[in-house]
């Protein structure tokens, strides 16, 4: 690999950085701290900043030469509500918080990329690095944009990356096209007649119905959406009753929808609603059907992915830059990617054996209580970001 030296001389002192922002995790819109560790960094480096976007967002600007071109680079800075099993030195001393996704390590690799640009640049134009909160369920991506990001730092681009467990450090996942699925929850509330379980001619059951239904929507998957179309519906909740012998008034689904396009969604919730509707009529019910859309599906630029391919495979081989087969977990990049031209891919973040004594038991897999970032990838993340940025920016 071709790795940048001065990046790899600073290794130690990122790593303490992504260290102390692991043993301190901070959840949605709360990254006060891990905001005012970002600032502080940039500032020491001469990187001025702008605060506030998303509430607790943070964006560098790095210029050089005469050029107008800016490119955006995007790490994501929040943890998860979740308790760490891991017992190392850096273990979160929050309890119930913790960084299980990587966060720490995606702001530790831009931060490293920060302080190369900075001393160095060599490029015409701006790099926008953009610290982004809440991308664990709080859409911070979209409350950076609504809060004037794309007005205050225009870029011709943006181009983002999460650590990928299982793929050796190295490594890099992309394709054209969709990488992560839209994320969206619903919710029927089935209302029926309550009656004594022996009797149930009686009254209307919910919980029939709630069984009923959640087969039917099913059947939009396999006979109203086309074959070749990804979706995935899955109720994950049925709450319903008090008592073995009495039938309740009442049943409530709830769950998630995934796929890859809107057109799909689209398709989905029409006729989970019209299923829901009518199928609760046909057994002499009602019912309240909610349907929330939380993010996009991911979908990569053609140009600025071949871009990406191209440019890493400078960094890290050609071998290593590898198809990545789209997967149906959500991430609100997909925001910046409907407002912007752009490219998300994926690091290897290795097999979990880059983990010091105290890991816990589990698999070092995303949103596990034994997961830790692996910063083998510091220096790999950081000289992508750094070769992205320039090439996008190389004088003309």
């Amino acid at each position: 690999m071709n790795l940048l030296e001065p990046i790899l001389a600073d290794v130690a002192e990122i790593t303490r950085i992504r260290r102390d922002i692991h043993a301190h995790p901070e959840l949605c819109f709360q990254e006060e701290r891990t905001a005012d560790v970002i600032a502080k960094a940039l500032t020491d480096w001469g990187i001025p900043i702008h605060r506030g976007l998303g509430k607790t967002g943070v964006v560098g600007i790095v210029k050089n030469g005469s050029s107008s071109r800016a490119v955006g680079l995007r790490a994501d800075i929040d943890a998860l509500p979740m308790t760490e099993h891991n017992t190392f030195a850096h273990a979160s001393t929050h309890p119930g918080k913790m960084h299980a996704c990587g966060h720490d390590g995606h702001t530790a690799m831009l931060l490293a990329a920060a302080k190369h640009l900075a001393k160095h640049r060599h490029f015409d134009g701006t790099v926008y690095l953009i610290f982004q909160p809440a991308e664990e369920g709080g859409g911070g991506a979209r409350e950076m944009i609504r809060d004037g990001l794309f007005e205050k730092f225009p870029m011709e681009a943006v181009f983002g990356a999460h650590n990928w467990p299982g793929m050796p450090v190295g490594m890099v996942g992309l394709n054209p096209g969709a990488m992560m699925a839209s994320s969206n929850g619903f919710k029927a509330v089935i209302r029926g007649k309550g009656s004594h379980a022996a009797l149930p001619h009686l009254g209307v059951d919910p919980v029939l119905i709630a069984c009923q239904m959640v087969m039917a929507w099913q059947t939009i998957l396999t006979r109203n959406k086309k074959p070749i179309d990804p979706g995935v519906i899955s109720a994950t909740m049925i709450h319903t009753g008090e008592a073995i012998n009495v039938v309740p008034d009442s049943a409530e689904i709830r769950g998630t929808v995934r796929t890859f396009s809107i057109e799909t969604l689209d398709l989905i919730e029409t006729r989970m609603r019209e299923v829901a509707h009518g199928l609760a009529a046909t057994f002499g019910a009602t019912c309240d059907f909610e349907f929330t859309r939380v993010y996009p599906p991911t979908v990569n630029h053609a140009a600025e992915t071949e871009f990406v391919r191209k440019t890493l495979a400078k960094v890290v081989g050609e071998a290593q830059v590898v198809p990545f087969e789209p997967t149906m977990g959500a991430e609100d990049f997909s925001f910046f990617l409907q407002e912007k031209p752009g490219c998300y891919f994926t690091f290897g973040n290795g097999d979990g054996t880059h983990r010091e004594g105290g890991h816990g038991l589990g698999p070092c897999m995303l949103h596990n209580p034994s997961y830790d970032f692996n910063d083998e990838l510091i220096p790999v993340g950081a000289s992508c970001w750094v070769k992205l940025a320039e090439d996008w920016l190389a004088p003309k």
